[in-house]
């Protein structure tokens, strides 16, 4: 049986992660930092380890005679300082490697960002991981994951430690965050269309993400990173539409030219910083550089070198959602 550590575990991709391994016959310890995250962990199947990102006393002794580590903890938002950004997801990065290497772990899989390769807002069609990570200062969010990434894929030992990093684009599935904060926008009227929602994207499954971690620990030969994906590109209209319509929500068709879209973006961002607003701008450029320009990737190599495929479709996860939504 593979003993596995998670970060990230009661996150909505971790704790999908985790209820994967259990199901597949793993053992699996996951970082927590409160009592309520060791009780959600429990429930997940995982035994509940204290600590934290910043210790790597603690994240050693979490590991304890762990094979594997799956690291899925990272800030990830719109809005935040470059410090706060580089503590959580490229100083927690350092120091989760760092336990591994002392607790002699044997594989290494970290959930990445397929955004990494963003540069200015440009079209980027059928992208592979030959591309130039980029490390835009408007962007802390992306900026750090590709710190992150050049650290884990640094630390590759073919005699010890061998590591893999996943890349998605944008994850989604029952329960994503994302959703609840684009129907607050909604609601709040705020919500446009940018560009009219003409952007072509990849998407990738929640499920889908975790099967190809699983299966870059069981197979990857080592400092590899491997953008995954549900295997075919939709529109952003198509795709947040179909998705908010899981939870009866209607986004309208109001929209926003990329050209203006962008400059109030940078003039909220600059009237947030002078006069420290709190919450965040309702627009940034690091959201509509993720989700305004085409961007697609190509997922070849995760399915030469993996033998990944989806192992939920686009229909079954929008299905899932619609269930959710009646549930609730």
């Amino acid at each position: 049986m593979t003993k596995a550590f998670v970060t990230g575990g009661t996150g909505f991709l971790g704790g999908r992660l985790i209820k994967m391994l259990v199901n597949r016959g793993w053992q699996v310890r996951a970082l927590h930092r409160s009592s309520g995250d060791a009780a959600k962990l429990t429930a997940l199947g995982a035994v509940p380890v204290a600590g934290d990102l910043d210790n790597v006393e603690a994240l050693s002794r979490g590991i304890g005679d762990s094979e594997v580590v799956f690291h899925a903890a990272a800030m990830f938002k719109l809005w935040g300082s470059a410090e706060a950004f580089e503590r959580a997801n490229v100083d927690g990065t350092r120091n989760v490697l760092a336990a591994a290497k002392a607790q002699g772990i044997k594989r290494f899989v970290q959930i990445g960002a397929g955004a990494v390769v963003m540069g200015e807002g440009k079209p980027m069609l059928g992208v592979d991981e030959d591309a130039p990570q980029t490390f835009p200062k408007w962007a802390p969010y992306i900026a750090s994951k590709g710190r992150a990434q050049q650290l884990v894929l640094a630390a590759d030992d073919p005699s010890g430690m061998r590591t893999a990093i996943i890349l998605p684009p944008m994850i989604w599935g029952a329960g994503m965050p994302m959703i609840r904060e684009t129907i607050h926008n909604v609601n709040a009227g705020r919500f446009r269309w940018p560009g009219g929602g003409k952007s072509l994207m990849s998407t990738a499954h929640v499920e889908n993400v975790c099967h190809a971690a699983v299966l870059a620990a069981e197979s990857s030969t080592g400092g590899r990173a491997y953008f995954v994906t549900d295997g075919s590109d939709r529109s952003l209209r198509e795709v947040m539409g179909t998705l908010l319509a899981t939870q009866g929500v209607d986004p309208g068709s109001r929209s926003a030219p990329l050209g203006v879209a962008w400059f109030m973006a940078t003039v909220m961002e600059a009237a947030w910083r002078s006069f420290r607003l709190k919450g965040e701008p309702p627009l940034t450029r690091q959201m509509l550089r993720l989700v305004g320009y085409d961007f697609t990737m190509s997922d070849r190599r995760a399915r030469d070198e993996l033998g990944y495929a989806p192992v939920v479709t686009w229909e079954q996860g929008v299905e899932e959602m619609s269930a959710g939504a009646l549930r609730s």
